[in-house]
């Protein structure tokens, strides 16, 4: 039963998620967010890759995917949000996870059909697959999207077929969600 870490990198703060494979079910572990504040830049790389190693190795994943940077108007924002996906990253190969990454149109399109989601239809289509009765917080719900993902193109757990994982669907109807 794989287990699976997604990540949704910030220098603020950084969305996790961990889902667990049996068969084609899904099922949740653990989501959150690490929150680093405003502090000095080098400490909150730090805080990032300690929080996430020992999230690791508490909870044992054996790979981990994690969300591209996209292009930021702030040329600033974007090598920050790329420093803080490194740290990220570092965590994971640190503890000998493979590493995963998908862009935020790929999970998107994964997760709800329209690689042009908004943010709380990601968090609907979370809480959905993953049966979750609580409100998902954004970057928390991003995070499962992408292990979510992970576990759909890379084919987790078993052989290659066209069956997505349980819970999840694609509609030609299109909807609130399926677009």
């Amino acid at each position: 039963m794989p287990r699976i870490l997604g990540i949704d990198p910030g220098s603020r703060k950084t969305g996790f998620g961990i889902i667990e494979l049996e068969g084609r079910k899904i099922k949740h572990i653990v989501n959150g967010r690490l929150m680093v504040g405003d502090g000095d830049f080098p400490e909150r790389l730090r805080q990032i890759f300690e929080g996430l190693t020992d999230l690791i190795e508490r909870y044992q994943p054996e790979m981990m995917a994690i969300e591209k940077v996209f292009l930021h108007k702030n040329a600033d924002s974007a090598l920050k949000l790329g420093q803080a996906r490194g740290a990220a990253i570092c965590a994971g190969v640190s503890r000998n996870l493979s590493v995963a990454e998908y862009s935020a149109t790929q999970i998107k399109k994964a997760v709800v059909g329209n690689g042009h989601a908004k943010k709380d239809q990601v968090q609907y289509m979370m809480s959905i697959i993953l049966s979750l009765s609580e409100p998902l917080e954004e970057d928390a719900a991003d995070a499962l999207a992408c292990a979510v993902t992970h576990a759909n193109f890379a084919n987790v757990g078993g052989p290659k077929n066209n069956k997505l994982p349980e819970g999840m669907r694609t509609s030609r109807r299109g909807g609130r969600y399926g677009r």
